[in-house]
């Protein structure tokens, strides 16, 4: 495989996992998160936002990452920065999470690509 191949290649991985991870955070957060940020148990609840919307990665990780971490980390000092993850399960259902961990996996996954793809770019 050369160089351009390989570049190609990468390169179309990464354009569809982009596609799609902005397809799925629109969805994930018209469909889930506007409803949490209406609810008033869950309102104040949602983690820090560093940026607009960014109350959408919070609760993907939350419903993304294995409770027993997230529920170690919600009790840590920076508890704070995070979303409540008992909340945000008790106000969810089983096709929001399904959602929340696909958009979850689809960035780290294009993060990841995008990366392996910069090593490679200079190692080659």
């Amino acid at each position: 495989m050369t160089r351009e191949d390989l570049g190609a290649l990468f390169g179309g991985v990464f354009l569809l996992s982009f596609l799609l991870w902005g397809s799925l955070l629109v969805v994930f957060g018209e469909v889930t998160v506007r409803r949490l940020r209406r609810d008033p148990a869950t309102r104040g609840h949602l983690g820090y936002e560093f940026l607009p919307g960014w109350d959408i990665v919070n609760v993907a990780v939350a419903l993304s990452w294995p409770r027993r971490l997230k529920r170690r980390l919600d009790r840590g000092v920076l508890g704070g920065f995070h979303a409540n993850t008992e909340l945000v399960l008790c106000h969810t259902s089983l096709l929001d999470r399904i959602l929340a961990r696909t958009f979850y996996w689809t960035v780290v996954f294009s993060v990841l690509c995008l990366l392996l793809f910069s090593l490679l770019a200079q190692l080659w």
